[in-house]
């Protein structure tokens, strides 16, 4: 089966199903998300793009103004209505896995894909990016620390990990279309020799 045929047939089992990617901030949900959308022929949705024109404002306004407890609210409502408009690949914050409903909503609409990466390459990367509510509580890699023993074990129970690292992202979106066919159950993207 050639790359396409592949992923016709990735698209196909997905049915109505999306993509969820979830991870800590800076694993890069919405860089592979939005390549990983481009080759299945799906929308891209960033989750939080959408929070901020639901609510008018930015996620660091949505913070200062009102507390992250109202924001969990608001993502959770906005989450719910996105994953009723699938399929699509959706890119989620970094702590909207952490809600029992959010995650039974995607356990119930989709294929759910942790991006993991290692604390390095997770501050390298959240350093470039001021516009991070939860690093303005301290030193940005104690509280990454602090984010990833909190989340990653519920972060393991997405149907899908994919290691991030520091290669092209099309390296990360090949190896995530390649999960998600064995998770589909969908035949590899290579001639079986006989």
């Amino acid at each position: 089966m050639g790359e396409a045929q592949s992923l016709n047939a990735i698209k196909s089992a997905l049915g109505d199903r999306s993509i969820v990617m979830v991870g800590l901030m800076g694993c890069g949900k919405s860089a592979v998300g939005r390549r990983l959308a481009a080759k299945l022929g799906l929308a891209f949705v960033d989750a939080d793009e959408e929070i901020e024109k639901a609510a008018g404002k930015s996620i660091e306004d949505i913070f200062a103004d009102h507390g992250e407890a109202y924001f969990r609210d608001g993502e959770r409502k906005v989450l719910a209505r996105l994953l009723r408009s699938g399929p699509q690949v959706l890119a989620t914050g970094g702590g909207a896995f952490m809600n029992a409903d959010t995650r039974a909503a995607i356990a119930g609409s989709s294929i759910s894909v942790w991006l993991k990466a290692e604390l390095p390459l997770l501050v390298r990367r959240v350093a470039k990016r001021p516009n991070r509510p939860l690093l303005k509580a301290g030193d940005p890699e104690e509280v990454m620390r602090n984010l990833m023993e909190a989340r990653y074990p519920v972060y393991a129970l997405a149907d899908i990990t994919v290691e991030s690292r520091d290669v092209p992202h099309e390296v990360i979106v090949g190896e995530t279309l390649e999960r998600v066919a064995q998770a589909l159950d969908v035949a590899p993207s290579h001639e079986d020799s006989q």
